[in-house]
C-alpha cells in the first residue's frame, strides 16, 4: 500500500459562519495541497468535511498517517464511531449524532485506508498543520465569493 501523510484543518468565522478546510497531502516525494469552504456552516463540520476531501483524493487504497488538531475528528473515527453505529448513529444519551451525514460519509471513506489517527495540538508549531490551517483560511475566503 501505498503511504501518504495527511494533515487537515477547518475554519470558521462565526459558528455557524462561513467556514474553510484545508488539506497538506504528502506522499513519495510529492506534495497536493486542497481547500474549500462553506457559507453557514460550523467549526466540526469544516474539520470533518477537510479529512472527507483529503480521502477522496486517493485513488487506491493506502497507510495513511492523518494528523488532525480536532479532537472531535480524532475521537470521533477512533473511540465514539464504533457506538454511534451499534446505537443507530444516537448517541448514549440516544440523541441523534451531530452532523451524522458527515461521519457517514467519512466511515465509508475510511474504510478503504489502513488510517493511524493522530492528534497534534493546534498553533503549536507544527509545520502540516499551520499550512492546513493557512488552507482551510483560503477556503473561508472563497466560501466569500460563493
Amino acid at each position: 500500500m501505498a503511504k501518504v501523510e495527511i494533515w487537515t484543518d477547518g475554519a470558521c468565522k462565526g459558528n455557524p459562519g462561513l467556514g474553510g478546510w484545508g488539506v497538506l497531502l504528502r506522499s513519495g516525494g510529492k506534495e497536493k495541497t486542497l481547500s474549500g469552504g462553506a457559507r453557514d456552516t460550523t467549526n466540526n463540520r469544516m474539520e470533518l468535511q477537510a479529512v472527507i476531501e483529503a480521502l477522496k483524493v486517493l485513488k487506491r487504497p493506502c497507510q495513511v498517517v492523518l494528523h488532525t488538531d480536532s479532537q472531535y475528528v480524532q475521537k470521533g473515527m477512533t473511540e465514539w464511531i464504533s457506538g454511534w453505529k451499534a446505537r443507530q448513529w444516537r448517541t448514549a444519551s440516544k440523541q441523534p449524532v451531530k452532523n451524522a451525514d458527515l461521519w457517514q460519509e467519512l466511515d465509508v471513506l475510511a474504510g478503504q485506508h489502513s488510517i493511524d489517527w493522530r492528534w497534534v495540538r493546534g498553533h503549536d508549531g507544527d509545520p502540516g498543520n499551520e499550512r492546513a490551517d493557512e488552507l482551510a483560511n483560503q477556503g473561508v475566503e472563497k466560501a466569500r465569493r460563493l
